[in-house]
């Protein structure tokens, strides 16, 4: 249980990367607080974590792109449970637009959820984390090699490693570690929703099609003690199809 009495909020918690990583954190012993923009989805997601074996979740309707309920959402963590031991940025967005037709609006939504909440709740864990705590940023190997369409996404996930090169050196000294996954093509809506790969522009092998879990086991063993020597890693969660772009 490497988790028992600690404490761990998942943003983007309801479904896919988020849903599978609370509750393979449950299953170890966490407290989950599941932070979500949607509030039907997180009163779906409860049971689920639950069951899923967390002592205790709390769901807190939060639009990750507004500090304002960001801290809210950490302070009703604190309140409850008295401590916060673990944040995994996951929440994100991604749209399909040609460069030339992308505005200004549209880059300030994308870059809003998919960097700046990123940035928002790693503020708050250090204000409020003690040594041993971990913070964990979901990227995506977008951030390394892409496609056409989603240039807003590809460059916030980018600057979502640069954060956690930064957050990593600023960090260590509070004894707290930041560390990254860059999830490929895993098995949720914001994959067969793309619309290159609807098209086919994007070809998709069936084996380099990862799970949800995948992702999920691999943002555990950073969140863990067992990763207490791992600090500014981004771990590749694809199946090694990055190597065959």
């Amino acid at each position: 249980m490497r988790f028992q009495d600690q404490v761990a909020i998942v943003t983007g918690a309801a479904s896919g990367i988020g849903l599978a990583t609370a509750k393979r954190l449950a299953s170890e012993g966490a407290r989950i607080v599941i932070a979500d923009i949607n509030q039907a989805s997180i009163d779906q997601a409860v049971p689920q974590v639950q069951q899923a074996g967390a002592p205790e979740v709390l769901g807190s309707k939060c639009d990750v792109s507004k500090e304002d309920e960001v801290t809210a959402t950490v302070q009703a963590a604190l309140a409850k449970f008295g401590r916060l031991d673990v944040v995994v940025n996951n929440a994100g967005l991604m749209q399909f637009k040609p460069l030339e037709q992308l505005t200004g609006d549209d880059w300030n939504r994308l870059l809003s959820v998919d960097l700046l909440g990123a940035f928002y709740f790693t503020k708050q864990a250090f204000l409020h984390m003690k040594p041993g705590g971990a913070v964990v940023n979901v990227s995506s190997i977008h951030a390394i090699e892409t496609e056409p369409l989603v240039a807003p996404y590809a460059a916030a996930k980018a600057a979502v490693l640069s954060l956690t090169r930064s957050s990593a050196i600023e960090g260590k000294p509070k004894g707290l570690r930041i560390n990254a996954v860059l999830p490929g093509a895993i098995d949720t809506p914001m994959l067969w929703d793309n619309p290159n790969v609807k098209s086919g522009v994007e070809k998709i092998n069936p084996a380099d099609v990862g799970k949800p879990e995948d992702v999920a086991a691999a943002i555990a063993y950073l969140a863990s003690s067992d990763a207490q020597f791992v600090q500014g890693a981004m771990l590749h969660v694809d199946g090694g199809r990055l190597d065959n772009l």
